[in-house]
Protein backbone atom coordinates (compact mmCIF):
# COMPACT_ATOMS: atom_id res chain seq x y z
CA UNK A 1 0.00 0.00 0.00
CA UNK A 2 1.05 3.72 -0.55
CA UNK A 3 1.40 6.08 2.10
CA UNK A 4 1.35 9.66 1.66
CA UNK A 5 1.57 12.51 4.37
CA UNK A 6 0.44 15.58 3.75
CA UNK A 7 1.21 18.85 5.60
CA UNK A 8 -1.85 21.20 6.09
CA UNK A 9 -0.76 25.05 7.17
CA UNK A 10 -4.04 26.48 8.34
CA UNK A 11 -7.01 25.37 9.76
CA UNK A 12 -9.67 28.39 9.27
CA UNK A 13 -12.64 27.68 7.77
CA UNK A 14 -11.32 26.64 4.11
CA UNK A 15 -8.52 24.86 6.14
CA UNK A 16 -11.09 22.66 8.39
CA UNK A 17 -12.60 21.83 5.09
CA UNK A 18 -9.70 20.69 3.50
CA UNK A 19 -8.62 18.24 6.44
CA UNK A 20 -12.37 16.58 6.18
CA UNK A 21 -11.22 16.18 2.39
CA UNK A 22 -7.80 14.82 3.58
CA UNK A 23 -9.42 12.16 6.14
CA UNK A 24 -12.34 11.33 3.97
CA UNK A 25 -9.68 10.34 1.30
CA UNK A 26 -8.51 7.17 2.89
CA UNK A 27 -12.16 5.67 2.48
CA UNK A 28 -11.71 6.81 -1.02
CA UNK A 29 -8.51 6.04 -1.96
CA UNK A 30 -8.07 2.95 -0.10
CA UNK A 31 -9.60 0.57 -3.15
CA UNK A 32 -6.33 2.43 -5.21
CA UNK A 33 -3.92 1.34 -2.18
CA UNK A 34 -3.30 4.60 -1.12
CA UNK A 35 -3.54 5.73 2.85
CA UNK A 36 -2.94 8.90 3.76
CA UNK A 37 -1.59 10.67 6.75
CA UNK A 38 -2.30 14.33 7.75
CA UNK A 39 -0.04 16.78 10.03
CA UNK A 40 -1.40 20.34 10.29
CA UNK A 41 -0.05 23.39 11.92
CA UNK A 42 -1.95 26.72 12.76
CA UNK A 43 -0.52 29.86 14.61
CA UNK A 44 -3.69 29.00 16.66
CA UNK A 45 -2.21 26.35 18.02
CA UNK A 46 -5.12 25.33 20.83
CA UNK A 47 -7.97 25.32 17.65
CA UNK A 48 -5.36 23.65 15.56
CA UNK A 49 -4.79 20.72 18.33
CA UNK A 50 -8.70 20.44 18.32
CA UNK A 51 -9.16 20.47 14.69
CA UNK A 52 -6.30 17.37 14.66
CA UNK A 53 -8.29 15.22 17.12
CA UNK A 54 -11.48 15.48 15.16
CA UNK A 55 -9.91 14.30 12.07
CA UNK A 56 -7.34 11.72 13.67
CA UNK A 57 -4.71 14.15 12.45
CA UNK A 58 -1.13 14.85 13.89
CA UNK A 59 -0.49 18.88 15.19
CA UNK A 60 2.97 19.86 14.63
CA UNK A 61 4.20 23.34 16.16
CA UNK A 62 5.32 25.24 13.39
CA UNK A 63 5.50 25.26 9.85
CA UNK A 64 9.22 24.50 10.04
CA UNK A 65 8.68 21.55 12.42
CA UNK A 66 5.79 20.41 9.90
CA UNK A 67 8.13 20.56 6.85
CA UNK A 68 11.46 18.56 8.68
CA UNK A 69 9.43 15.75 10.23
CA UNK A 70 8.70 14.35 6.46
CA UNK A 71 5.56 15.36 4.26
CA UNK A 72 5.53 14.52 0.71
CA UNK A 73 2.93 17.08 -0.06
CA UNK A 74 2.26 20.64 1.75
CA UNK A 75 -1.47 22.06 1.67
CA UNK A 76 -1.17 26.54 1.85
CA UNK A 77 -5.01 27.47 3.32
CA UNK A 78 -4.03 30.61 5.08
CA UNK A 79 -4.61 34.20 4.46
CA UNK A 80 -3.98 35.14 1.01
CA UNK A 81 -0.45 37.81 2.08
CA UNK A 82 0.93 34.33 3.54
CA UNK A 83 1.08 32.24 0.49
CA UNK A 84 4.08 33.18 -1.20
CA UNK A 85 6.53 32.78 1.47
CA UNK A 86 4.39 29.03 2.35
CA UNK A 87 4.67 28.55 -1.34
CA UNK A 88 8.26 29.35 -1.80
CA UNK A 89 8.69 27.13 1.27
CA UNK A 90 7.41 24.15 -0.30
CA UNK A 91 8.99 24.31 -3.15
CA UNK A 92 12.19 24.74 -1.69
CA UNK A 93 11.58 21.58 0.76
CA UNK A 94 11.37 19.75 -3.04
CA UNK A 95 7.69 18.45 -2.43
CA UNK A 96 4.70 19.70 -4.50
CA UNK A 97 1.92 22.10 -3.08
CA UNK A 98 -1.34 23.17 -3.13
CA UNK A 99 -2.29 25.97 -2.47
CA UNK A 100 -5.65 28.06 -2.20
CA UNK A 101 -5.90 30.87 -4.90
CA UNK A 102 -4.62 33.27 -5.60
CA UNK A 103 -1.02 32.91 -5.35
CA UNK A 104 -0.08 36.07 -4.09
CA UNK A 105 -2.25 39.33 -2.85
CA UNK A 106 -1.93 41.03 -6.67
CA UNK A 107 -0.11 40.01 -9.92
CA UNK A 108 3.06 42.08 -9.45
CA UNK A 109 3.53 40.07 -6.11
CA UNK A 110 2.96 36.57 -8.15
CA UNK A 111 5.19 37.10 -10.73
CA UNK A 112 8.78 36.59 -8.12
CA UNK A 113 6.61 33.64 -6.71
CA UNK A 114 6.45 32.01 -10.33
CA UNK A 115 10.07 32.98 -11.26
CA UNK A 116 11.33 30.76 -7.97
CA UNK A 117 8.87 27.76 -8.80
CA UNK A 118 10.01 27.62 -12.31
CA UNK A 119 14.15 27.72 -11.04
CA UNK A 120 13.50 25.98 -8.66
CA UNK A 121 11.43 23.25 -10.83
CA UNK A 122 9.19 23.08 -8.61
CA UNK A 123 5.19 21.55 -9.03
CA UNK A 124 2.55 23.68 -7.28
CA UNK A 125 -0.93 23.08 -7.61
CA UNK A 126 -3.80 26.11 -7.36
CA UNK A 127 -6.90 25.74 -5.52
CA UNK A 128 -9.60 26.86 -8.48
CA UNK A 129 -11.99 24.00 -7.82
CA UNK A 130 -14.60 24.81 -10.23
CA UNK A 131 -12.17 22.88 -12.72
CA UNK A 132 -13.53 19.46 -10.70
CA UNK A 133 -17.48 20.17 -10.77
CA UNK A 134 -19.35 17.83 -12.61
CA UNK A 135 -21.14 20.67 -14.73
CA UNK A 136 -18.57 22.69 -15.83
CA UNK A 137 -16.84 19.42 -17.03
CA UNK A 138 -19.77 18.46 -19.01
CA UNK A 139 -19.93 21.70 -20.88
CA UNK A 140 -16.43 21.70 -21.57
CA UNK A 141 -16.91 18.33 -23.02
CA UNK A 142 -19.64 19.77 -24.88
CA UNK A 143 -17.93 22.47 -26.26
CA UNK A 144 -15.16 20.40 -27.15
CA UNK A 145 -17.22 17.75 -28.87
CA UNK A 146 -18.45 20.73 -31.12
CA UNK A 147 -22.33 19.96 -30.23
CA UNK A 148 -22.58 23.57 -29.19
CA UNK A 149 -20.97 25.06 -32.51
CA UNK A 150 -19.46 28.11 -32.55
CA UNK A 151 -20.15 30.64 -29.40
CA UNK A 152 -21.43 33.76 -29.52
CA UNK A 153 -22.21 34.78 -26.14
CA UNK A 154 -21.07 33.71 -22.23
CA UNK A 155 -22.57 34.67 -19.11
CA UNK A 156 -21.57 33.96 -16.20
CA UNK A 157 -22.16 34.93 -12.52
CA UNK A 158 -21.49 34.50 -8.48
CA UNK A 159 -23.55 35.63 -5.62
CA UNK A 160 -23.09 34.95 -2.31
CA UNK A 161 -25.86 34.77 0.01
CA UNK A 162 -24.55 37.06 2.45
CA UNK A 163 -21.01 39.24 2.57
CA UNK A 164 -18.41 38.20 4.38
CA UNK A 165 -16.81 40.52 7.23
CA UNK A 166 -16.18 43.78 6.28
CA UNK A 167 -12.59 43.32 7.61
CA UNK A 168 -12.16 40.28 4.95
CA UNK A 169 -12.91 42.79 2.46
CA UNK A 170 -11.01 45.46 3.37
CA UNK A 171 -8.17 43.13 2.49
CA UNK A 172 -9.84 41.15 -0.22
CA UNK A 173 -8.52 43.33 -3.02
CA UNK A 174 -12.21 44.09 -4.67
CA UNK A 175 -15.06 41.54 -5.61
CA UNK A 176 -13.57 41.17 -9.09
CA UNK A 177 -10.24 39.64 -6.96
CA UNK A 178 -12.39 37.76 -4.38
CA UNK A 179 -15.18 36.53 -5.99
CA UNK A 180 -14.94 36.59 -10.04
CA UNK A 181 -11.71 35.36 -10.44
CA UNK A 182 -13.35 32.06 -10.46
CA UNK A 183 -15.29 32.81 -13.13
CA UNK A 184 -12.63 34.48 -14.91
CA UNK A 185 -10.40 31.09 -14.32
CA UNK A 186 -13.57 28.90 -15.65
CA UNK A 187 -14.15 30.88 -19.06
CA UNK A 188 -9.88 30.51 -19.89
CA UNK A 189 -10.26 26.91 -18.97
CA UNK A 190 -13.04 25.71 -20.29
CA UNK A 191 -13.15 28.08 -24.08
CA UNK A 192 -9.15 27.94 -24.36
CA UNK A 193 -9.48 31.45 -24.87
CA UNK A 194 -8.24 34.45 -23.42
CA UNK A 195 -10.06 37.28 -22.24
CA UNK A 196 -8.05 40.52 -23.72
CA UNK A 197 -10.28 43.55 -22.50
CA UNK A 198 -12.08 43.96 -19.67
CA UNK A 199 -15.60 46.75 -19.30
CA UNK A 200 -16.68 46.94 -15.82
CA UNK A 201 -19.69 48.72 -13.54
CA UNK A 202 -20.50 48.06 -9.80
CA UNK A 203 -22.92 49.49 -7.44
CA UNK A 204 -23.02 49.91 -3.42
CA UNK A 205 -26.99 49.00 -2.23
CA UNK A 206 -26.19 47.19 0.98
CA UNK A 207 -23.85 48.11 3.97
CA UNK A 208 -22.25 51.13 3.85
CA UNK A 209 -19.37 49.49 5.32
CA UNK A 210 -18.50 48.09 2.33
CA UNK A 211 -17.95 50.96 0.05
CA UNK A 212 -16.47 52.87 3.29
CA UNK A 213 -13.14 50.39 2.69
CA UNK A 214 -12.77 50.72 -1.43
CA UNK A 215 -14.75 47.82 -2.30
CA UNK A 216 -18.44 47.62 -3.74
CA UNK A 217 -21.21 44.85 -2.97
CA UNK A 218 -22.23 44.17 -6.57
CA UNK A 219 -20.59 44.21 -9.91
CA UNK A 220 -20.97 43.52 -13.70
CA UNK A 221 -17.98 42.88 -16.58
CA UNK A 222 -18.57 42.97 -19.92
CA UNK A 223 -15.73 40.58 -21.35
CA UNK A 224 -14.10 40.00 -25.08
CA UNK A 225 -12.21 37.10 -26.13
CA UNK A 226 -9.64 37.13 -28.26
CA UNK A 227 -11.38 35.56 -31.31
CA UNK A 228 -14.34 38.79 -30.87
CA UNK A 229 -16.61 36.99 -28.59
CA UNK A 230 -17.92 38.36 -25.83
CA UNK A 231 -19.43 37.72 -22.74
CA UNK A 232 -20.92 39.21 -19.04
CA UNK A 233 -19.03 38.08 -15.65
CA UNK A 234 -21.79 39.39 -12.70
CA UNK A 235 -21.24 39.24 -8.79
CA UNK A 236 -22.71 39.97 -5.89
CA UNK A 237 -22.61 39.94 -2.12
CA UNK A 238 -26.63 40.42 -1.42
CA UNK A 239 -28.54 37.49 -3.07
CA UNK A 240 -31.13 36.55 -0.59
CA UNK A 241 -32.52 33.16 -2.55
CA UNK A 242 -29.18 31.40 -1.48
CA UNK A 243 -25.52 30.60 -3.03
CA UNK A 244 -25.48 30.77 -6.83
CA UNK A 245 -23.56 30.47 -9.20
CA UNK A 246 -24.24 29.89 -13.19
CA UNK A 247 -22.34 29.17 -16.23
CA UNK A 248 -24.47 29.41 -19.88
CA UNK A 249 -22.61 29.13 -23.36
CA UNK A 250 -24.72 29.76 -26.05
CA UNK A 251 -23.72 28.76 -29.64
CA UNK A 252 -24.46 28.35 -32.74
CA UNK A 253 -25.96 24.73 -32.35
CA UNK A 254 -27.13 24.80 -28.85
CA UNK A 255 -26.54 26.21 -25.13
CA UNK A 256 -26.05 24.46 -22.39
CA UNK A 257 -25.93 25.71 -18.51
CA UNK A 258 -23.79 24.90 -15.49
CA UNK A 259 -25.69 25.23 -11.85
CA UNK A 260 -29.28 24.56 -13.64
CA UNK A 261 -30.46 22.18 -11.09
CA UNK A 262 -33.31 21.71 -8.21
CA UNK A 263 -31.12 23.81 -5.89
CA UNK A 264 -30.45 26.56 -8.02
CA UNK A 265 -31.26 29.75 -6.04
CA UNK A 266 -33.78 31.02 -8.59
CA UNK A 267 -37.68 30.11 -8.89
CA UNK A 268 -39.96 30.90 -12.19
CA UNK A 269 -42.56 33.11 -13.03
CA UNK A 270 -44.03 30.93 -15.41
CA UNK A 271 -47.24 29.24 -14.46
CA UNK A 272 -47.35 25.95 -13.75
CA UNK A 273 -43.53 25.43 -13.54
CA UNK A 274 -42.58 23.68 -10.31
CA UNK A 275 -38.58 23.44 -10.87
CA UNK A 276 -36.52 24.11 -9.12
CA UNK A 277 -37.78 22.46 -6.29
CA UNK A 278 -35.31 21.85 -3.82
CA UNK A 279 -33.31 24.05 -0.98
CA UNK A 280 -31.15 26.35 -2.48
CA UNK A 281 -27.20 26.22 -1.39
CA UNK A 282 -25.93 28.20 1.36
CA UNK A 283 -22.66 28.87 0.81
CA UNK A 284 -19.79 28.05 -1.81
CA UNK A 285 -18.46 25.21 0.32
CA UNK A 286 -21.98 23.30 -0.15
CA UNK A 287 -22.06 24.17 -3.46
CA UNK A 288 -18.92 22.78 -4.55
CA UNK A 289 -18.63 19.91 -1.96
CA UNK A 290 -17.81 17.21 -4.59
CA UNK A 291 -15.38 19.44 -6.38
CA UNK A 292 -13.21 19.77 -3.68
CA UNK A 293 -13.37 16.46 -2.41
CA UNK A 294 -12.04 15.58 -6.45
CA UNK A 295 -9.27 18.43 -5.90
CA UNK A 296 -7.61 17.08 -3.15
CA UNK A 297 -7.75 13.44 -4.45
CA UNK A 298 -6.33 15.30 -7.65
CA UNK A 299 -3.34 16.44 -5.43
CA UNK A 300 -2.57 13.47 -4.14
CA UNK A 301 -1.89 11.75 -7.44
CA UNK A 302 -0.18 14.87 -8.35
CA UNK A 303 1.95 13.90 -5.33
CA UNK A 304 2.05 10.73 -6.40
CA UNK A 305 3.20 11.62 -9.90
CA UNK A 306 0.49 9.83 -11.74
CA UNK A 307 -1.45 13.09 -13.38
CA UNK A 308 -0.39 16.32 -14.59
CA UNK A 309 -0.85 19.44 -12.82
CA UNK A 310 -4.78 20.31 -13.10
CA UNK A 311 -4.17 24.00 -12.48
CA UNK A 312 -0.77 25.89 -12.97
CA UNK A 313 0.29 28.86 -10.95
CA UNK A 314 0.66 30.36 -14.58
CA UNK A 315 -3.46 29.46 -14.82
CA UNK A 316 -4.23 31.07 -11.54
CA UNK A 317 -1.74 34.64 -12.55
CA UNK A 318 -3.90 34.48 -15.94
CA UNK A 319 -7.09 35.07 -14.26
CA UNK A 320 -5.66 37.42 -12.00
CA UNK A 321 -4.33 39.83 -14.50
CA UNK A 322 -8.37 39.62 -15.75
CA UNK A 323 -9.42 40.19 -12.73
CA UNK A 324 -6.90 43.31 -12.27
CA UNK A 325 -8.33 44.65 -15.25
CA UNK A 326 -11.76 44.17 -14.13
CA UNK A 327 -10.78 46.27 -11.20
CA UNK A 328 -8.99 49.00 -12.72
CA UNK A 329 -12.09 49.16 -15.30
CA UNK A 330 -14.44 49.49 -12.54
CA UNK A 331 -12.26 52.00 -10.52
CA UNK A 332 -11.19 54.09 -13.98
CA UNK A 333 -15.05 53.67 -15.66
CA UNK A 334 -13.18 52.51 -19.10
CA UNK A 335 -12.19 49.72 -20.95
CA UNK A 336 -8.90 47.93 -20.10
CA UNK A 337 -7.11 45.88 -21.79
CA UNK A 338 -5.70 43.01 -19.94
CA UNK A 339 -1.89 42.73 -19.61
CA UNK A 340 -0.31 40.15 -21.82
Amino acid sequence: MKQVTLGLVGVGRIGVMHAKNISALNQALNPEGVQIQLKLTDVAKEHARSVAAEFEAEFVGSVAELISSGVDGLVIATGTATHPDLIRTGVDAGIPVFCEKPVAVNVAQSLPVLEHIREKGGTVQIGHQRRFDAGYLEAKRAYEAGELGWIHSVRALTCDMTPPPVQFLATSGGLFRDCSVHDFDILRWLTGKEIVEVYAKGSNNGDPAIGEVGDVDTALAVVTFDDGTVGTVSASRYNGAGHDVRLELQGSDGSVMVGMDEQMAVRSAEQGVAFPSGISHQTFAERFDQAYRSEMAAFVELVLGERKNPCTPEDAVAASKVADAAQESLETGVPVRVAP
